[in-house]
């Protein structure tokens, strides 16, 4: 199980597309020119590097294990030839340069081509080293080391808008760092009460605002978000503006405020809109109205009459993501049985698609699928609510910045659909 992927993210070119693994792994995956003289060529993602980029650790003083899965993976957009990314686990953040070679130098003075030091009393000439080209290679080389400065699970990290500085989130604290600076972080928000039996709520997820430096927000396990301003208080711990939609007092169950819980908070490309994701909807809110959101998306709807066997088998905890195209008109995330939905604001349709082994066959077209819930009529291609595998689920997706193509962790298998012809949602 340590291949089961745990995140998955576009450069900001989206010319890579990294996935971190349960066993610490990353894989980028670099995209294909298209080649000109073949109609169907896709400019398919190929595997570009692959390293370990966290181990199992063990605090001996709590008697903790730490596991090495990737929690977050966060590129740097790109400043010169090499790429730089960001990744996580629960503790301990590590920042990677990768970079290209392909040239050796070759003709040294003082060494042999085998790098040995030659005698010194055989020199005789003095040649200049000269470069030659050689295989390709891609190397990875960890830059910096992020770490003690988190209690809790790390849950998110964002990099800011100014490029310099970036954030973690655990559970209770959100930290400010510079990216040259490993030895201090700032604590930007700090939920944890004095006594922990008050404690109420936890910090699920965290980002900047993709314009403005000083803006983040933060999402709860109690269905709220809180819109931060940096420029008010060095501690944020009072927020701006705080999102929240009154609770149905008829519809209020056991079960209310665990599916109420934030499990992924983005704002779309504009800076304009916030999209959040808890386990039956996705929803999004326009950053000038806080008292209810602007959109409501059921995600799977079907799924209210099973809410105590998904308690049962902690399905009801799972941490679905979501996901804005690039022109913030159509919002994606996962479901279970490897499906994922698609919703486009504008016309108010909505898809359900499969991420399996049939549909990945090259060109194959994604065919919508309908789930119909317990005792309602089924068409010929239904699947009923019963027969749904709750193993099988889509919680990591991501979006090309600018195209349409997404790309799909299921449990250890990694999808990537484009759509080549129209821009209806395939």
């Amino acid at each position: 199980i340590s291949d089961i992927i745990s995140t998955v993210e576009f450069n900001h070119t989206g010319e890579l597309l990294a996935t971190g693994d349960k066993g610490g792994r990353v894989v980028i995956f670099q995209r294909e020119p298209e080649s000109k003289n073949e109609l169907f060529s896709q400019g398919e993602y190929n595997v570009y590097s692959t390293f370990q980029s966290h181990e199992p650790e063990f605090d001996y003083l709590k008697s903790l294990e730490i596991e090495e899965k990737i929690n977050k993976i966060r590129w740097l957009p790109q400043q010169n030839a090499a790429h730089f990314l960001l990744s996580t686990n629960d503790k301990t953040i590590k920042l990677w340069k990768v970079s290209e070679r392909d040239k050796r130098p070759e003709g040294y003075n003082l060494k042999d081509e085998e790098g040995r030091i030659k005698d010194l009393s055989t020199v005789t000439s003095l040649q200049v080293p000269v470069l030659k080209p050689m295989d390709l290679m891609v190397e990875v080389s960890p830059r910096r080391l992020f770490a003690n400065a988190h209690t809790y699970h790390v849950n998110s990290i964002s990099v800011n808008s100014d490029y310099q500085t970036y954030m973690s989130a655990d559970d209770l604290r959100i930290n400010l760092w510079h990216l040259d600076i490993t030895d201090r972080s700032f604590n930007i928000v700090d939920i944890k009460p004095v006594n922990m039996e008050d404690l109420t709520e936890v910090i699920t997820a965290a980002e900047f605002h993709p314009h403005h430096c000083n803006l983040f927000v933060y999402s709860s396990s109690k269905g709220t978000l809180r819109l931060c301003d940096m420029r008010e208080a060095a501690l944020c711990d009072k927020h701006s503006k705080l999102f929240e939609e009154p609770e149905d007092p008829s519809s209020r169950s056991f079960f209310s405020e665990i599916i109420s819980s934030v499990s992924d908070v983005k704002f779309s490309h504009s800076g304009r809109y916030l999209l959040t994701r808890d386990y039956l909807t996705a929803k999004v809110w326009d950053l000038n109205m806080e008292s209810k959101p602007l959109e409501t998306y059921q995600v799977h709807d079907y799924l209210r009459s099973k809410l105590c066997s998904l308690y049962e088998n902690d399905c009801i905890f799972d941490k679905f993501e979501c996901a804005w195209n690039g022109s913030d008109s159509v919002i994606m995330t996962g479901a279970y049985n490897n499906f994922f939905r698609m919703f486009d604001r504008n016309t108010k349709r909505d898809v359900t698609l499969e991420a399996s082994r049939e549909s990945s066959k090259p060109r194959a077209v994604l065919k919508p699928r309908r789930v119909c819930a317990a005792g309602g009529k089924r068409r010929k291609d239904d699947i009923s609510v019963d027969s749904l595998d709750f193993t099988k689920k889509i919680l990591h997706t991501a979006w090309h910045p600018t195209e349409n193509i997404i790309a799909i962790a299921a449990t250890n298998n990694l999808y990537i659909f484009q759509d080549k012809l129209n821009s209806e949602m395939h």
